[in-house]
């Protein structure tokens, strides 16, 4: 009888562990990260701020999240570096690997207009949007199931 509870037992462990897994595989496959970069070139929090973006997108891309990464504010500026076949900043590297992850990419029309660089945008094709009197609507993310994060 005790071999038997035994064995009960240990098939009761692997019950509840195989369940525990794929519910916690399920909750993590519904999780999607919208992360708003609103920091500036000019500082070196700004520069911070913007390394700690691409950063978290792509180790949130490598974990299989979907995750969009929104340029706006003064982060349009980052869009703009970036997208410059000529830039030399320390973060275009890890920018392009992001970039092979397949993130979405947002640039905020509005924004890249106060900030004196969407006709370079334009001009090199980059995503912008304005969906909200002229920003990317953050409710449409949302309302997909997107967590917030902004720096």
């Amino acid at each position: 009888m005790k071999k038997h509870n035994s064995v009960l037992t240990v098939l009761l462990c692997i019950a509840f562990l195989c369940a525990g897994y794929s519910a916690y595989k399920i909750k993590t496959a519904q999780k999607k990260f919208a992360i708003v970069l609103q920091a500036g070139k000019e500082t070196h929090e700004g520069m911070a701020r913007a390394l700690h973006a691409f950063l978290y997108t792509s180790e949130l891309k490598e974990k299989g999240y979907d995750v969009v990464l929104i340029f706006d504010g003064a982060g349009t500026e980052w869009a703009e570096e970036l997208s410059n076949p000529d830039s030399q900043s320390k973060l275009l590297p890890m920018y392009q690997s992001l970039k092979k992850t397949g993130a979405v990419e947002v640039i905020c029309d509005f924004c890249a207009i106060a900030f004196g660089v969407k006709e370079k945008l334009r001009r090199r094709q980059s995503p912008l949007i304005s969906e909200y009197e002229g920003h990317p609507s953050i409710v449409k993310w949302i309302g997909k199931g997107y967590q917030l994060i902004v720096l």
